[in-house]
């Protein structure tokens, strides 16, 4: 492959080596045209929990595809699409109702924020501001931009994106500021939504907060009469410890958002879940409180068996258990790092560890960066850092082997780039 002229995601081409043709994947691997097995310890972009083409889901891919393509969802059903409503509903938060297809986790994240502002508008209430906290990321449409931090990704956007209202993180210590930040802001009156990623914010550089803060937050929501949205894209599916973030707050967002692992990653699905409440708002003999979205793709077919079958996965493998064991190793490999003045921040939540490696310029634009990535792909390691935040998010079926290669990595790559000690 001499010539491509194929534009990469979030690609500099005039500073990025030729992309290596990947031929096949497997289990924790990627397999290059070379025949080199390079680990992906980030699930390729957190999307693949279970590993790559788990055979239950592969093999309901193939089933599905012998009886589907696309079809329209205006017009008709299809039983893998109402089952995996029913299965969605089962598992999620309690008291969740009603299940909305779509692509990708930035279209079920503008479903919710849409979901949001007609659920007001129809009830006749002016409200229309929408609350998310800074360092968040939520996607890269126009919407999920706007809700999202603003910097470097979308400022030749900003003509386009409208305003929110951002609480500060919950340092350590420092929780309250942000509850007493969104209690001012829900006090207008004009508050549709707070928008949150539960537990963890990820691109935003792995932060983590407590569950109680989430809990809180949901409490001032209901009191102030503001709904919920809990993106849980990322979040979902294990990634925290538990199926969803929000169980670990012990709360029932209003909305709520998943994709990525939701087909356990082989298949582009979005589902966004809300209360009846939401959904009695648009339902009307008047056409023009209908819901206005759709995609040409929405439920696809073979998608949605193929997630039916991530269902059947976490009801009859021991992923629980694949989830705690996983988060036990992360905690045993991190104590090494503990006391190490190279790195500032080790933390860790369920399947996901990070530390940010000590450098006189941080931050995602850290000229660290591209090098930390070519120094992990010399050793066939897919670990992609966010600017000198260096993390983890492994596929549940790596072993203690691997998880082991991937760690000894970071401590190498410390001695290559290191700073201070």
């Amino acid at each position: 492959m001499t010539h491509s002229r194929v534009w990469h995601p979030f690609t500099q081409h005039a500073l990025e080596p030729r992309m290596k043709p990947i031929v096949e994947t497997a289990g924790a691997y990627l397999i290059d045209e070379d025949g080199n097995h390079v680990l992906d310890a980030i699930s390729s972009w957190w999307v693949i929990t279970h590993g790559h083409r788990h055979p239950a889901i592969m093999s309901a891919i193939g089933a599905a595809a012998g009886r589907y393509d696309q079809l329209i969802f205006a017009e008709y059903t299809h039983a893998p699409a109402e089952e995996l409503a029913e299965g969605l509903i089962a598992v999620a938060p309690r008291g969740l109702a009603h299940v909305f297809y779509s692509d990708s986790g930035s279209t079920a994240v503008e479903v919710a924020l849409k979901m949001a502002l007609g659920f007001f508008h129809n009830k006749g209430e002016r409200r229309n501001r929408i609350v998310v906290m800074e360092h968040a990321y939520h996607g890269d449409t126009i919407g999920t931009m706007s809700a999202g931090e603003r910097g470097v990704f979308n400022a030749a956007y900003e003509p386009l994106l409208f305003a929110v209202d951002r609480l500060p993180f919950p340092e350590a210590g420092r929780e309250q500021e942000t509850l007493d930040a969104f209690e001012s802001y829900c006090r207008s009156g004009e508050v549709a939504a707070l928008l949150i990623e539960p537990l963890v914010l990820g691109a935003g550089g792995m932060k983590i907060y407590a569950p109680s803060l989430l809990a809180s937050l949901k409490e001032v929501a209901e009191r102030c009469g503001t709904l919920l949205i809990a993106d849980e894209v990322m979040t979902g599916w294990g990634r925290t410890g538990t199926l969803f973030g929000c169980e670990q707050a012990a709360i029932t967002p209003d909305i709520l958002c998943t994709s990525k692992g939701l087909t356990g990653g082989a298949l582009p699905l979005a589902a966004t879940l809300c209360t009846a409440e939401i959904f009695d708002a648009h339902l009307s003999t008047d056409r023009r409180r209908t819901f206005f979205h759709s995609s040409s793709y929405t439920a696809n077919p073979i998608a949605c068996a193929a997630a039916v079958a991530n269902l059947s996965v976490w009801r009859d493998e021991p992923v629980q258990a694949r989830l705690e064991a996983l988060s036990e190793a992360h905690r045993a490999h991190l104590t090494r790092f503990s006391n190490d003045l190279r790195f500032r921040n080790v933390r860790q939540i369920g399947t996901i560890a990070a530390l940010d490696l000590d450098v006189e310029a941080g931050g995602y634009l850290a000229e660290v960066g591209p090098r930390l990535r070519a120094f992990f792909r010399e050793r066939h390691l897919l670990i992609r850092p966010l600017g000198n935040v260096v993390y983890l998010m492994p596929p549940y079926c790596i072993t203690a082997k691997e998880l082991d290669r991937a760690y000894e990595a970071i401590e190498e790559a410390a001695f290559h780039f290191r700073v201070s000690a």
